[in-house]
């Protein structure tokens, strides 16, 4: 296991072909900070330009894996200025987080390892899947503080959960168990405290082992954009272009002939290369 940024607030990790995205202030209980939104960003940036790593793992240090907010400034923690270019409202740091995993070329999976509230669960809300310690508890709690839900969690939340749950928990504030949690679907499984970042990996391997990197980035960007589509025919039109590119691609010829040779296949499109556009 390779570390780097040891000394940040957000630190990443290698296991193998897994980057394992470490929030690391548990004396805080790994509460979040402006700084953590930035290199959270400049994390996911280098994990997509990086081909040797083939999917991502969010994890917290400690007993909790992020408590929301640090409202080490009080009552004034959410006293914004005014953006400077604009004059009016900054742009949300936790929606900037969530935009950028959901932005992810990579697989993500959130090892959830303790309570999770505010922007602590919302920033998990567009991983791939979600996997919870038994120790766990969720808190979409943002009207008991006087605020309205954050990190584009109103667009994800009614998706992961719908719209009657999303609603329950957001509206009523209170801490979500993750029995309830894992029933209404916000997370696909629950394991103990000293296993769950295990099983993310396990998981994260899953996914990537046999697949094509580009095809694995495509299909991702492909279910997640097609949440919000209008009709069916914009999926197909997006599918049709990805057949077209691909069909004639190298990672095309490999998997075939891998298949017919019985043997695993080496598929030699990278990520880095970039990706063909298929939402013309």
């Amino acid at each position: 296991m390779a570390r780097t940024g040891t000394d940040d607030a957000v630190i990443l990790e290698r296991h193998g072909e897994i980057a394992v995205v470490r929030l690391n202030r548990p004396d805080r209980l790994n509460a979040f900070t402006n700084a953590m939104c930035y290199r959270l960003i400049e994390i996911f940036d280098e994990t997509d330009t990086d081909d040797e790593v083939r999917a991502v793992v969010l994890t917290g240090t400690g007993r909790a894996f992020c408590a929301g907010a640090d409202l080490a400034a009080g009552g004034d923690t959410f006293v914004l200025g005014d953006d400077p270019e604009t004059g009016g409202a900054p742009a949300d740091t936790g929606g900037q987080v969530t935009l950028r995993i959901y932005r992810s070329l990579k697989p993500v999976i959130a090892a959830i390892n303790g309570p999770a509230a505010g922007v602590g669960v919302t920033m998990t809300l567009p991983a791939d899947i979600r996997i919870a310690s038994d120790t766990a508890k969720f808190g979409f709690v943002f009207t008991r503080r006087g605020l309205v839900p954050e990190a584009c969690s109103t667009w994800f939340l009614p998706r992961a959960v719908g719209i009657s749950t999303a609603v329950e928990w957001t509206v009523g504030g209170k801490m979500v168990p993750v029995t309830e949690a894992l029933d209404r679907g916000l997370v696909r499984e629950v394991v103990p405290a000293d296993q769950v970042l295990d099983r993310a990996l396990e998981v994260a391997r899953e996914l990537v082992s046999g697949t094509s990197p580009v095809s694995a980035a495509l299909t991702r960007q492909l279910m997640w954009r097609m949440l919000g589509a209008s009709e069916p025919e914009v999926a197909h039109r997006a599918e049709s272009i990805g057949i077209y590119v691909r069909g004639s691609s190298d990672d095309v010829r490999e998997g075939v002939d891998a298949f017919l040779e019985k043997r695993d296949p080496k598929f030699p499109d990278r990520v880095s290369d970039g990706l063909p556009d298929l939402f013309e």
